[in-house]
């Protein structure tokens, strides 16, 4: 039986041959799609790995209709390339489904230790690494308590949070590793009674409960299993607890380690934004495994389309500029700024920001980046943070507005995540929210995307949400070159499908509002929309 069946009719895209031999696109934006039925059935392999690019209205996932813009809307027509700084933890331009739409500066050659085109970068082949060697770092509020208390409330504040993180911290690796070795013991007597290391949930269902040992085992994997949907095997269990557990173990060893100093090793002063004379252009960083988050974000943004291989990102004709200045801990506002700086110079029109924190000692070094890169006509493209935070109340940095004031430009567009599951649940649990500061909403639940040494998984944050919209962003300027960043960013705002449904925030069911009033838009992204509205702008019948 199929559950998704949509009872709408989805809108035509209708094309139409205007003067001069140009293709005009007439069709009208979704407006009301507050009666699409609900998704009942759970989503299968591949549409867990497709959703982002799913339709509402045509499969009852809250994706962007990406595919749809490509089938209906973009079939046949011409484009520029645009180019797309990634400032995050460093890239694989390795990736066999990455290699071909990774930038390349043509004006330097490589390899002759000389800055041929003179921009400050030596070598800076595919991007720059403004991190160096460096892969692990303090948190900001580490930083700052290690500075000494000068008596200011920062201080205070620091001290209490970090106090209150590092017992967390130990409490939660304690208890991933008990729930770890609990996982272990209940797989080893399924294995052993099924007898086989692999096997299916349904065999687990039909494993008899006379043995009570047995029948514990049974419980915990099924529990296990049922927390998550798209968890689908018991080493798929096993392996997120691992990578919990060494989460938790970087906190306490680097992150909120009061005793070390990640800096040391890049040789220059942090906090002296003249120094600029550090990092290299290995944008892959010291070790490519660690650049597993930005690797993921590009590939959200522009993997190879219909390849045969791994995902499809969402645009089609960009080069990823790698910009490595996020490592493990907290960003440096220095690098952050220099970051900026240096994609706006070489040529990127927008950039992809997934990363944030709550304390920033230098925010108008990055704020004078923001407004240097709305000067070029570069678009920022950020994600809002996973603290379940209303951000109309808690400042996240970076940011274009000091105080819940005033906007310092109109380049800069802040994204929180959906979950894949339309209706009340459709803000991802972990996902910051806020009608001032938060712009759009986006997928940011379990989404596909590759990672190092050519392979791929499942990742989940606003950091995925960002360069679902950075992706919906290139293909806006790749196809419509003449529209500004501002344009750009008000079509995204403005064409999204919006929706009255009370929707949960913080995963807590007593907490509820109306969709339209967690972000500014009250939207959620749709490429098809935007397409639609940005041709209608760009052939001057619009205004915005």
């Amino acid at each position: 039986m199929n559950l998704r069946k949509s009872f709408l009719v989805p809108v035509s895209a209708a094309l139409l041959l205007a003067g001069c031999g140009t293709t005009a696109i007439v069709s009208t934006p979704i407006e009301n799609i507050d009666t699409v039925p609900l998704k009942v059935a759970d989503l299968n392999e591949n549409e867990f790995k497709t959703w982002p690019h799913a339709d509402l209205i045509a499969d009852t996932i809250p994706g962007m209709s990406v595919n749809r813009v490509y089938e209906e809307l973009l079939k046949g027509r011409k484009s520029e390339k645009v180019i797309v700084g990634v400032v995050d933890s460093g890239v694989d331009i390795e990736h066999e489904d990455l290699k071909e739409v990774i930038w390349v500066n043509e004006k330097e050659i490589p390899g002759n230790g000389k800055d041929d085109d003179g921009n400050g970068y030596v070598d800076d082949v595919h991007g720059w690494n403004f991190l160096g060697d460096a892969l692990n770092e303090n948190l900001e509020y580490v930083r700052i308590l290690k500075k000494g208390d000068d008596g200011s409330e920062v201080y205070k504040k620091a001290k209490a949070e970090y106090e209150k993180e590092l017992e967390e911290a130990k409490l939660n690796k304690n208890q991933y590793e008990q729930i770890l070795q609990m996982v272990k013991n209940a797989d080893d007597l399924v294995q052993e009674e099924l007898g086989k290391e692999d096997y299916t949930r349904e065999e687990l269902e039909k494993l008899p409960s006379s043995d009570l040992k047995l029948l514990q085992a049974k419980s915990v994997l099924t529990n296990v299993l049922s927390i998550d949907p798209a968890m689908q095997t018991i080493a798929g269990v096993k392996k997120e607890l691992k990578e919990g557990i060494g989460y938790f173990s970087d906190q306490l060893n680097y992150n909120l380690n009061m005793d070390f100093d990640g800096r040391r090793i890049v040789g220059d002063d942090p906090d002296d934004i003249n120094d600029t004379d550090y990092g290299n252009n290995n944008v892959i960083g010291p070790d490519k495994e660690e650049a597993k988050h930005g690797t993921h974000v590009s590939g959200i943004i522009a993997a190879v389309r219909n390849n045969g291989i791994g995902m499809n990102g969402v645009a089609n004709n960009v080069k990823i500029m790698a910009v490595r200045a996020v490592p493990n801990g907290d960003e440096y506002d220095k690098d952050i700024a220099l970051a900026l700086r240096y994609a706006v110079d070489n040529g990127a029109r927008i950039i992809n920001t997934s990363f944030g924190k709550y304390y920033s000692p230098h925010p108008e070094w990055v704020r004078d980046a923001i407004k240097y890169a709305a000067e070029h006509d570069v678009l920022i493209v950020n994600a809002a943070g996973n603290e379940s935070k209303n951000l109309d109340e808690t400042d996240v940095y970076p940011n274009d507005a000091v105080d819940n004031g005033p906007e310092v430009s109109d380049n800069f567009l802040t994204v929180g995540a959906l979950n894949y599951t339309y209706g009340p649940e459709m803000i991802a649990k972990f996902s910051n929210y806020g009608k001032n500061n938060v712009d759009v909403f986006a997928p940011g639940t379990k989404i596909w995307s590759a990672i190092p040494n050519n392979k791929y998984k499942f990742e989940q944050g606003t950091s995925m949400a960002s360069p679902e919209v950075a992706g919906v962003a290139a293909l806006i300027r790749s196809y419509y070159p003449d529209l500004t960043a501002p344009q750009v960013k008000k079509i995204i705002m403005h064409s999204g499908l919006a929706s009255k449904t009370n929707v949960i925030l913080e995963g807590d069911p007593e907490k509820k509002q109306p969709f339209s009033e967690v972000s500014r838009s009250g939207r959620m992204v749709n490429a098809y929309n935007a397409i639609i509205m940005a041709d209608k702008v760009s052939r001057k019948k619009l205004n915005l």
